[in-house]
């Protein structure tokens, strides 16, 4: 699905399509998300939570287009995870830190950032502003 450039018109068909594809996929993703709840993802290649994340995607490609930009894509994904329940939330968002694991993101970005995970933990129990009562 194609996503407009400032330059161009979003009044043709492929973008109505787009918007078409977007209200479509915001109704259907909550559930889809639910559905994924407990699915594993490593034995079987498009099982209920690759469907989710599949609808997750196509959801932000078609809101990027629709409005012009990646960051309504962005929000529409999180317009969605916000209506699940907590536990699909979680698992569906353990579904993705899989795929990036899996598909090289530590070592695309690591020569980026320093990460030390003891001072990270440090700076956290330093922060006046974190909450971390039960």
């Amino acid at each position: 699905m194609p996503i407009p450039r400032r330059e161009e018109r979003r009044s043709d068909a492929r973008f109505f399509v787009a918007a078409e594809d977007a209200g479509r996929l915001e109704l259907d993703a909550p559930q889809l998300v639910e559905r994924a709840l407990g699915v594993q993802w490593y034995d079987v290649i498009g099982n209920d939570a690759d469907v989710a994340a599949l609808a997750l995607c196509r959801l932000r490609r078609s809101r990027a287009g629709v409005r012009g930009g990646p960051e309504h894509g962005d929000a529409a994904v999180r317009e969605v995870l916000a209506a699940v329940s907590p536990d699909a939330l979680a698992w569906i968002t353990s579904r993705a830190i899989s795929y990036l694991d899996e598909n090289g993101f530590p070592e695309a970005v690591e020569r980026y950032i320093e990460l030390d995970l003891v001072a990270g933990s440090e700076s956290a129990d330093a922060d006046p502003e974190r909450d971390e009562s039960p």
